[in-house]
Parts: structure tokens; sequence; C-alpha cells
């Protein structure tokens, strides 16, 4: 069995991986991904009892149980990059031997579940709105760099979004990415179907203009007008789809929900949106009791 290296799995002095500092058996099978690190402490709050919380940079992590449920919830800061480093060594927690450094013979299967905030495309979609990302597309090409990525990913949307769009060859190629059919079950009666894009930044990528011009001015107009099998795109965020992509290569269940907080058609936005962020997390910590 391959030994994987000191360089390529960095554990530090005290026994926890390189950037979250967590230990092998610190988290439980289902983990709450957020992106703000204050929004952990939140969270934990509605927990029975909190087994430990750690915090590096932006990777604050707290578990514990919640009606007798084991759960972790774990903040990861905003973009791709750093879901790469997040659901990596989670699974590397969950899945290999530290002390051996090998991949371990039984495989334990995570629930990752993004709670987010995000902004809609489709004007009928309202600010407030729970959307559950049942498909998830990224315009920031990490998934690219993983071999097997085809095996993955919903090609023929992929070709219909590159030809729609007229996608220039100097941007990084989007995927298409399924997200858990358990999950959307999870779900399927508490946030509305989406189809979501995440973008490698909040500006330029999402068709935000201040003071430098787009590579194409009307791209938000031509993703809001995209459709292919029935299926528009609802909504733009930052993280899903490396979520999505990375889970299903490494055997996980993924979803992102994301609570609406502007609409980018209408031109508006929920400027005190911390109750309905904090509606979105009750009703999921009452849906994961059933996992």
């Amino acid at each position: 069995m391959r030994k994987i290296e000191e360089s390529e799995l960095i554990i530090n002095e005290d026994g926890s991986i390189f950037h979250l500092h967590l230990k092998p058996g610190q988290i439980a099978d289902t983990v709450l991904l957020v992106g703000d690190p204050g929004r952990v402490e939140m969270i934990a709050a509605y927990f029975d009892s909190i087994e430990f919380s750690v915090a590096n940079r932006e990777f604050v992590t707290s578990t514990g149980t919640y009606k007798g449920k084991r759960i972790s919830v774990l903040s990861t800061g905003i973009g791709t990059d750093n879901i790469d480093i997040v659901v990596t060594e989670l699974d590397a927690l969950a899945n290999i031997d530290f002390e051996k450094r090998t991949e371990k013979p039984v495989h334990t299967t995570l629930n990752l579940i993004r709670l987010g905030t995000s902004g809609s495309i489709q004007p009928e979609i309202p600010i407030g709105t729970f959307v559950s990302s049942h498909i998830s597309i990224g315009f920031d090409g990490l998934l690219n760099y993983y071999a097997n990525r085809d095996n993955i990913s919903l090609l023929d949307f992929e070709s219909a979004f590159v030809k729609h769009m007229n996608w220039d060859k100097k941007l990084p190629a989007p995927y298409f990415v399924a997200a858990s059919e358990k999950l959307i079950k999870l779900f399927e009666d508490s946030a509305i179907e989406g189809m979501t894009v995440s973008a490698p930044g909040f500006y330029g990528p999402q068709g935000r203009v201040l003071r430098l011009p787009l590579w194409k001015a009307d791209q938000n107009e031509l993703i809001e007008k995209f459709e292919y099998k029935g299926k528009k795109i609802t909504n733009f965020e930052m993280e899903g789809s490396a979520i999505a992509g990375l889970s299903r290569l490494l055997g996980h269940e993924a979803i992102t929900v994301c609570t609406i907080i502007a609409n980018r058609t209408n031109k508006t936005a929920l400027a005190d949106y911390k109750n309905n962020v904090r509606k979105m997390v009750e009703m999921t910590l009452e849906k994961i009791l059933k996992l």
C-alpha cells in the first residue's frame, strides 16, 4: 500500500493536520461548512454540548452534539482554493491512518453541507429564499487539476454552456457537478432547486463592474438566459463547486444550501440578513437529525 510522504501530508507536532489543526476522531461524520468564522460560534450555540473548539487562520471548528446528534461546524473562509484545503484535509482525517501514512482499508463517508449566502440571478427568485444547489458550476477551474474529473461531471451541461457563452479559452474550463442525491432529498421540501455558479471572485467573475470592464459585458445576461434540460442557473456564490466536485471524487455526500440576500437582476439586496441565515441554520440542524 502506498505510503504518503511527509511533504504531501503535513502533520503538526501535536498530531493535527496542517491547516485545520484537527486530529483524527475530532470531526463528526456530518460537517456543516460556513464561510464566516464568526458563524461557527453562532451555530455551535445551538449544540447541547461542545467537545472542543480549535482555530487556525480562517479555519475555525467546533464539534458537539445537537439533540444527541454529533455534528462538526467548520469555517472555510472565502473561495474554492480554501475548499481544496478543507475537503482534502477532512477526507484525510477520516480516511488516512496518520501513524502508518496509508489509506485506511474501510472508507468513511462524510456528509458535507455548506450553508452560505448568495445572490440570485433570476428575477423571480426573491431575497430571503433558500436555494439548494442540485448542480454546482465551477468557474474556478479547481477540479480540472484532478484526474477523473470527467467521470463525475455533467459533460453535456458543460458543452452546452461553453457554446452558449462562447467561452473564452483564456478562462478556466467550467465544470458542472451534481449534489448528493441523499442530501437533495433532505432539503427538497425546504429550499428551491438551484443550479449555482461558484465564482473565483466577488467582482468581475460575478459580473460586477466598479472600474474594470468585464471580458464579456453581457456576461450575466447570458448566464441568466442559459437553459439546458429545463434547468436554469439560479444564483452565484463562491465555494459550492469545489465542495461538490471534490466530494464526488473522494466518495463523500455534499450539498450547498444558501440564503438569497441579493437579486442581481432586480438590483435589490437584503442588508440585514442575519435572521434569515439563522432560520436556514435552524432548519438544517433539524434536517440532519435524520441522517
